[in-house]
Order: C-alpha cells, then sequence, then structure tokens
C-alpha cells in the first residue's frame, strides 16, 4: 500500500516539475540566445537620453489605506527626491481611516503639490477603486488648470522613488503608451529570509521575464507601481470601462491594465536605466518580512491573476501565439502548488517507505525513471543557477547566494498561499465582494535629495 501511494505520488510530481521544467528551460534558452545575437550591448544610461520635446507634466496617483505609519514619510521622501519638477501626487484615502487623512492632509498643507483625495465609499473597497478616486481628482484638476497630464505615474504608500524616474520615464513616453521601471524589493535586516525571497523573485522577474514578454511581442503586465501610463492611453481604457480605467472588481488591477493596454494595440516599454552612480533606476520598497503576511499577499497575487484573472482576460487573439504562453506561465502558479505539495509529500513517503523494506528486509521497488529523476535534479540545479546570477546582479554575491535557500522559503509562503487563495476565490464565486486585503507597511530611512 505504501508502495503504491509513494509510486503513485513520485510519478505525479516528477512529470509536473518536467513539464515546469521544460517551460522554464525554453525562456531561459530563449533569453540567452537573444543574448548571445545582440552581443555585449552598451549600458543604458539616464545621461544618454534624449530630453523631452514638449513639457511633461505628471501625475502620481497613490492608493491609501491604513496606511498612517508610512504615507507621510513616503510623501515627504519623494518631494525631496524628485528631479523632475512639474507633477502633483493624488493620495487616494478613505473616510473611515482617519489617521491616514490627516498624515496626507499635515504634508498637503506644507506643499501645494500633495492633493489629499478622499474617496466617497468607506474602506477598504479595493486599491483600483481607491485608484479612479485619484483619476477623477486627476480629470478635475486638468478642467481647473487648464493644463494636461502626460501620464500617470503609479506608486504606493511604502514605495522609495528614485530621483531620476520621472526622467526617463519622459523621455520614452513619446514612443511608448507605458514604462514600466524594475522593482527591486529591500531586504530586511530583521527579516531577511521572508523578506529576501521577493528580492529573488523580481530580480529573476524583471530582469529576463519582463524582457522577454517585450522582445516576444506579449502584453506587459504591470507590476502596480514604478510604472507611467500616458493618459491618452487611460481615456481610451475608460471609454470601454463605463468611464474609469481601473477595473473596481479586480485583485490585481495592474496585471489586467498591462494586458488591456496591449489589447488596444498600446506600445509598452520596460525600462532598465542606470543613474550617474551606476544605480539602476528602480522603485524600491520592504515587502512583507512576516510569513503569514507573505502567504496573504501571495493569495491576492493568486486570486488576481491565476484564478478570477484568467476568468476576467481570458485569452489573447488565437494568432498571439506568444501572448497565449505567457499568460499559461502566469496561471500555472495553482497547478504547480499542487505538483510541489505532491513532491515534498513523495519525499516524505519515500523516506517512510525505505524505513518499512529496511525493518522487513524487502528490497525497495523503482518508484520512478532513474532518467526523469536526473532530469529534474538538472533542472533544479539549473533553476537555482539562474535564480542566483539574477540576485546577484542586482545585489551583490552575498545574497545571491542567500537566493538559494530562499528558493526553499519561497516555495513554503506559496504552498501556504494556496488555500487561502482557493477559500477567497470559492468566495468570489458565490457573491463575495473582492476586498483589498493589503499587508502592514514600513518605510527605510532614506536621504531626501537621493
Amino acid at each position: 500500500m505504501v508502495d503504491s501511494i509513494t509510486r503513485e505520488l513520485m510519478l505525479f510530481a516528477a512529470a509536473g516539475l518536467m513539464v515546469g521544467g521544460v517551460d522554464d528551460l525554453a525562456l531561459d534558452g530563449l533569453f540567452l540566445l537573444r543574448r548571445l545575437w545582440r552581443g555585449r550591448e552598451p549600458q543604458p544610461w539616464v545621461r544618454d537620453l534624449p530630453e523631452p520635446a514638449t513639457a511633461t507634466r505628471f501625475a502620481i496617483l497613490v492608493p491609501a489605506w491604513n496606511e498612517a505609519a508610512v504615507i507621510g514619510a513616503m510623501l515627504a521622501a519623494t518631494l525631496g527626491r524628485y528631479r523632475h519638477r512639474d507633477y502633483l501626487i493624488f493620495v487616494a484615502a478613505y473616510a473611515n481611516d482617519r489617521a491616514t487623512v490627516d498624515a496626507i492632509a499635515r504634508v498637503a498643507e506644507r506643499d501645494g503639490r500633495v492633493r489629499l483625495v478622499v474617496n466617497p465609499r468607506p474602506g477598504p473597497t479595493t486599491k483600483a477603486d481607491n485608484l479612479n478616486a485619484a483619476w477623477r481628482a486627476l480629470l478635475r484638476e486638468e478642467a481647473a488648470s487648464g493644463r494636461g497630464f502626460v501620464a500617470a505615474m503609479l506608486h504606493d504608500a511604502e514605495d522609495v522613488v528614485h530621483p531620476d524616474e520621472l526622467r526617463v520615464c519622459a523621455a520614452l513616453l513619446g514612443e511608448a503608451d507605458v514604462v514600466q521601471l524594475p522593482v527591486l524589493p529591500l531586504v530586511h535586516p530583521k527579516a531577511p529570509m521572508v523578506s529576501g525571497h521577493y528580492a529573488d523573485e523580481f530580480a529573476e522577474s524583471h530582469g529576463k521575464q519582463m524582457v522577454m514578454r517585450a522582445a516576444l511581442g506579449a502584453g506587459m503586465p504591470l507590476a502596480g507601481t514604478g510604472c507611467a501610463i500616458a493618459t491618452a492611453m487611460l481615456r481610451r481604457i475608460a471609454e470601454t470601462r463605463g468611464g474609469l480605467p481601473f477595473e473596481p472588481t479586480s485583485l490585481t488591477e495592474d496585471y489586467e491594465l498591462g494586458l488591456a493596454i496591449a489589447e488596444l494595440g498600446g506600445r509598452g516599454v520596460f525600462a532598465r536605466y542606470r543613474d550617474d552612480g551606476g544605480e539602476p533606476v528602480a522603485v524600491r520598497a520592504y515587502f512583507p518580512g512576516d510569513f503569514a503576511a507573505a502567504a496573504r499577499q501571495k493569495a491576492r497575487w493568486m486570486v488576481g491573476i491565476a484564478l478570477a484573472g484568467w476568468d476576467r482576460t481570458g485569452w489573447a487573439r488565437p494568432t498571439q501565439l506568444t501572448d497565449h504562453w505567457m499568460r499559461m506561465r502566469d496561471r500555472r502558479a495553482p497547478l504547480a502548488v499542487l505538483v510541489l505539495a505532491a513532491a515534498y509529500a513523495a519525499l516524505l513517503a519515500w523516506a517512510l517507505d525505505d524505513l518499512l523494506h529496511a525493518w522487513s528486509g524487502e528490497p525497495v521497488p523503482v518508484m520512478a525513471p532513474a532518467w526523469l529523476l536526473a532530469f529534474n535534479m538538472a533542472m533544479l540545479a539549473w533553476r537555482l543557477a539562474m535564480r542566483v546570477a539574477f540576485t546577484t546582479r542586482d545585489y551583490g554575491w552575498r545574497e545571491g547566494l542567500r537566493a538559494v535557500p530562499r528558493f526553499l522559503v519561497g516555495n513554503t509562503v506559496s504552498l501556504a498561499a494556496a488555500p487561502r487563495a482557493l477559500a477567497i476565490y470559492a468566495a468570489m464565486l458565490l457573491g463575495a465582494a473582492p476586498v483589498w486585503d493589503k499587508t502592514e507597511h514600513e518605510y527605510p530611512a532614506v536621504e531626501a535629495a537621493g
């Protein structure tokens, strides 16, 4: 009986890991071939970007719910760090979140570039609903001042902005409808394993996957922060959604917005530039360092992209094969977690089976083909090598080495997130309204002048 259970678990897990490994290897292979074909490209620097031909006024949209602990520091740092001067920051909060409203109001009283927007609906609704409140304020400002905004820049209440980010976006928006900057999570010194696994995942995702999506012509999902969207494009999207660009019933409005822009024929650019000090122009922030908070966040992403998001966005046009591939990769998370759980269960069952056979003196039967196990081990080694390489590039060799044990941390967080994601999705199918299930944030000590 134990032999049969172990064998079935091993075969299911090994076959699933093989399929996932081939999928990852195909993307890695295309990435490496592209690098070889293009050769050693010159490092793109901010100083080499052309100056915009016309004035570029930005609207920074920041949704806030229960952010009294960080929003004041974030706004003060942002005002002090930006080198581009023509912008307004619209911060949307809720009337029933008085502490956050007061924190925003204190900064707005000192600096007219900050505008407090009070959502007419009590919170929490969704992040998208709060962004729509900021969008309405943007339109009112344009009508009152007679000056338009070239783009809306999305940021979260815990973000550390780069001084040159608006400079980069201003230069690229002339030929693009959306510009996405890299997101480089900060590794919290008090929680280097849980917070650090985000650094590893984003280093690889924004160093390889986003680059290849753009190269293959697939829709570029946005990260929800560090992205500048042309207001003309947001108006086009709003026309298809009853007047508002952000879908208020979505848990991952950023992901859906990126795909919507692509479906309307919009051009997206993933911008990796370095400043005069050699540092990447990127958004930095502390991601959850607590295991339970990380699992909650991953559950929301899983629901918004792989479960409810699949229902909402469907597939691309039949001829857009690369887009189909990328969307399939986005949605494989629940199946990947199932395979991962089976793999861990198979290892435990295998160990128990070995003990039972050692006790009985019977030989241990073959549980899976040796070639399949060898292939999966090779794929695991390759996957870890890629993760270490991308983390090392953005964070240095010490963090690169820590990426190996953090790979296990990430898997464990995903396993914990899956049941919560399924429960949330089941409740949504039964009619429950989506709710902004956010985590607590911490703002780092940063220099105002970047």
